[in-house]
């Protein structure tokens, strides 16, 4: 990791550029695997599936008889640890869930919002070095509690064809209703156009790598909406004085054992603290399984020393992490100040992990600075939001005129109209 002292406000634009914020090398590939995938079906996700998954799939839908036997290989203890999670997000989304009321804006006019769940929606969940079967139970839910009728899942298969029993186990418990072994770019590709056997969906939610992130804003031109631009993981960690050195490097390893692409970064405005974390985290590392990829993910990270906690926020802010872990004396004050982040974790009991498995919040977050503009998913990601007037006789006799005005004003007769020829007929009455 780079260790960092008191760069200045100069430097920031380049110390926050994310590692893989260039796709000019990947665009070309991903346009081409959508462009074969909305022509060729079945036939080309069968190609890129033995291309890029090395399995030769014949049937893309699992069937019922696979998840029955995904769920005799889930261990018991894990599967009421998965249940515990279910619960706790259950409890989290739940409270978002809320009925718009009816709003009198002007006496005789009343108006309200209410909110209908997206009939048909997909999910994608990666699979490769780490299924994220924690990643369906975060989609899933939010789905089926919103009451989205067609919940879709794709996920990339193993060489010989299988889905991770974990995935599909969380898939049956979770509420979706069909899953289909294809993974990359070409699932998504697959998800918003349709072929004979992935259906078209409404909406697309899920992360993925950068092939899977770049097809997702790609399909956004045609008009199929995602969740967000969510790519390779991240996490910083902000430490005064107090701060714990062994599990702040604890927090950066769990980020950093996502992919070689990910980020880490550690804020401080304590000098000793710098040399601690550093040591921890290369202490920590050699036991870790995931060494490797996390070598290369921290090649990516770095350890900053800025001149106060406030300054340190006022980079987090315009850095705009994924996660963010606050690890002061005092936590909650320091919240107030948080523009712009994915998740935030206060205290120093408040690893990241669990976010990502079971304290109830979502994991799927913004990366890459989009934290600025976008949230993470929600029940009300599901949902769109439809509003509904009623306009009375006393009402369109008192608004009538000021509608008859703003229209005029745009030189629009026809609305102006509209309103004039219900207010001569109410001349009478």
């Amino acid at each position: 990791m780079k260790i960092l002292i008191y760069p200045g406000k100069s430097d920031w634009p380049s110390i926050c550029k994310r590692p893989a914020s260039d796709n000019s090398d990947i665009d070309p590939v991903v346009r081409n695997i959508i462009e074969k995938v909305k022509t060729g079906g079945d036939t080309a996700l069968g190609f890129f599936s033995e291309k890029y998954d090395g399995s030769a799939v014949k049937e893309f839908r699992v069937s019922e008889a696979e998840i029955s036997k995904a769920e005799k290989l889930v261990p018991e203890n894990l599967k009421a640890a998965i249940k515990t999670a279910m619960t706790n997000i259950e409890k989290f989304h739940g409270s978002q869930i809320s009925e718009g009321q009816i709003v009198e804006t002007y006496p005789g006019i009343r108006c309200w919002q209410r909110n209908i769940p997206i009939e048909t929606v997909g999910l994608y969940i990666p699979g490769g070095t780490a299924p994220l079967f924690s990643t369906v139970l975060m989609l899933a839910l939010p789905a089926s509690m919103a009451g989205c009728s067609r919940i879709v899942m794709c996920s990339p298969p193993g060489k010989n064809g299988d889905l991770n029993p974990l995935i599909l186990f969380a898939a049956s418990v979770s509420g979706v209703t069909e899953i289909y072994r294809v993974g990359g770019a070409q699932a998504i590709a697959a998800m918003a156009y349709g072929t004979a056997s992935v259906p078209k969906v409404d909406k697309i939610f899920g992360p993925g790598n950068r092939f899977v992130t770049r097809a997702k804003v790609m399909i956004q031109l045609d008009g199929i909406p995602i969740d967000m631009p969510a790519g390779p993981s991240e996490v910083l960690v902000m430490a005064d004085k107090t701060g714990n050195a062994s599990f702040i490097a604890s927090d950066l390893l769990s980020q950093a054992e996502h992919g070689t692409d990910s980020q880490v970064l550690f804020l401080t405005d304590t000098s000793e603290i710098i040399s601690e974390v550093k040591s921890e985290v290369e202490k920590q590392l050699e036991n870790l399984p995931r060494k490797d990829i996390a070598v290369k993910s921290l090649g990516n990270s770095m350890l900053i020393l800025l001149n106060s906690i406030e300054e340190c926020m006022e980079f987090s802010n315009y850095y705009a992490p994924e996660h963010l872990i606050l690890s002061t004396s005092d936590p909650m004050s320091l919240s107030a100040f948080v523009k712009n982040a994915g998740s935030v974790f206060l205290g120093r009991y408040s690893c990241e992990s669990a976010g990502d498995y079971a304290s109830g919040t979502n994991h799927t977050l913004p990366t890459n600075g989009f934290a600025r503009s976008y949230s993470g998913v929600t029940v009300a990601s599901f949902f769109k939001s439809i509003s509904f007037q009623e306009v009375s006789e006393n009402g369109l006799k008192g608004l009538g005129p000021v509608i008859e005005q703003m229209a005029a004003a745009e030189q629009l007769q026809g609305h102006k109209n509209a309103v004039t020829l219900r207010l001569n007929s109410l001349k009478n009455v």
